[in-house]
């Protein structure tokens, strides 16, 4: 069952009114498509306000050592890219939406029913290596200690989709940063922690703002 907790899908209402109807959602086609960019293709057309996407969140504690971690590679490397906020730090899952403005709240509540229905034990996921992606996101992953949130992100995106597909390709990361300066995937000591929960996250494009709308437990 989902929890929401802070801004609440009626919150977001006011903003709804302000947006035009024809771009509040996404057709499924264009959902695959934003998912499909969200895994490295270039993306196109005007400059979006707002996402929302499922995420793994680490706990407060995992947060800080996460942050220590970033800090701590940063100076090493001798990298000058700001170090992302303690309380962004995730894993995305997938994007639902890009858009200005928000979709209606009937289209949030129907992805939250979908991903409510996954079956998912806890589980723990560890991030034993330290990489850049070719965007320049210097970034946390891992190898064999993040096959549980592999499962988690295909089953989700199952659920989203009405005709399930192959495995798609998906790599678990948390970004630490972003830096011009490229480096190679090298082994650290592993962070890990126990995910517990889906959490559907919206992004204010630009703003370095996330606010967490509802959080879905895991069976």
């Amino acid at each position: 069952m989902a929890v929401f907790s802070g801004a609440t899908i009626e919150g977001f209402a006011g903003r709804q009114a302000l947006a035009p109807r024809s771009e509040q959602g996404l057709s499924r086609l264009a959902v695959d498509r934003l998912r499909r960019r969200h895994v490295g293709l270039r993306r196109t057309g005007p400059r979006f306000t707002d996402r929302l996407f499922f995420a793994v969140l680490p706990d407060a504690e995992t947060a800080e050592r996460i942050a220590e971690r970033a800090a701590a590679s940063r100076a090493r490397h001798g990298l000058t890219g700001r170090l992302l906020k303690t309380g962004h730090f995730h894993v995305t899952l997938s994007t639902v939406h890009e858009g200005h403005g928000l979709p209606d709240a009937d289209e949030i509540e129907g992805w939250m029913a979908r991903a409510g229905g996954i079956s998912m034990p806890s589980f723990r996921v560890g991030l034993d290596r330290l990489m850049s992606f070719a965007n320049g996101a210097l970034v946390l992953t891992g190898d064999d200690s993040t096959v549980g949130m592999e499962v988690l992100q295909q089953r989700l995106c199952d659920s989203l989709d009405d005709t399930p597909r192959p495995a798609r390709r998906y790599t678990p990361h948390v970004t630490l940063l972003y830096d011009g300066r490229h480096i190679e995937a090298e082994p650290v000591e592993p962070i890990a922690w126990t995910v517990r929960e889906v959490v559907l996250v919206h992004s204010l494009i630009g703003q370095t703002t996330l606010r967490h709308i509802a959080r879905i437990p895991l069976s």
